[in-house]
């Protein structure tokens, strides 16, 4: 499967990979933006499986069940239950605590429509988690995907955002408007 998707990611679709994930870093959070399309969640996927990456995602539990339920499951996806009103990030925390690897790729902006400001469920996770972010770009522009090194939050959370938001300067998503 590794071999097929980048033959068709890199040769067929021209797309090209800079930076590599993590290999000794067992749990992180990894960002992808910008979430313009739901094409993204595809392009993801030829990531995932090109780079040989066990990320997951984060769906709501009606999803998982059958007939689909267990296509859901061998994609990366782990339900939760949405319809409780406990705290998500903390349920996510208790994931990464409870498993020896644990990858959650989770798009920072909480929806496919243009936004100035993201979401902070992410950081929350990592801080709570003590886990690293690793940021991923999807830049169709020039068809590339981008990652970071990982980083470790601090304590100051607007200096942290200035520097995912400097990684995703100049990003355009599959539709530009958005990005």
């Amino acid at each position: 499967m590794k071999l097929l998707t980048k033959f068709v990611f890199k040769t067929i679709l021209g797309w090209k990979v800079v930076g590599s994930f993590p290999k000794d870093v067992k749990k992180y959070v990894l960002i992808g933006a910008p979430h313009t399309h739901w094409k993204d969640f595809f392009l993801g996927l030829a990531i995932k499986w090109g780079e040989k990456v066990p990320a997951n995602y984060i769906a709501k539990a009606s999803l998982f069940k059958p007939p689909f339920g267990f296509i859901l499951k061998w994609l990366g996806g782990v339900p939760i239950d949405r319809s409780k009103s406990d705290n998500k990030v903390q349920s996510i925390i208790e994931m990464f605590n409870a498993r020896e690897q644990f990858i959650l790729a989770i798009s920072p902006e909480g929806t496919r429509q243009k936004v100035t400001k993201w979401k902070t469920g992410f950081y929350y996770i990592a801080k709570g988690a003590d886990v690293p972010i690793v940021m991923m770009t999807f830049n169709f522009k020039d068809k590339e995907v981008k990652i970071s090194e990982p980083y470790y939050t601090t304590d100051n959370m607007e200096e942290d955002f200035n520097i995912f938001y400097k990684f995703y300067e100049g990003v355009i998503g599959k539709i530009p408007k958005y990005s």
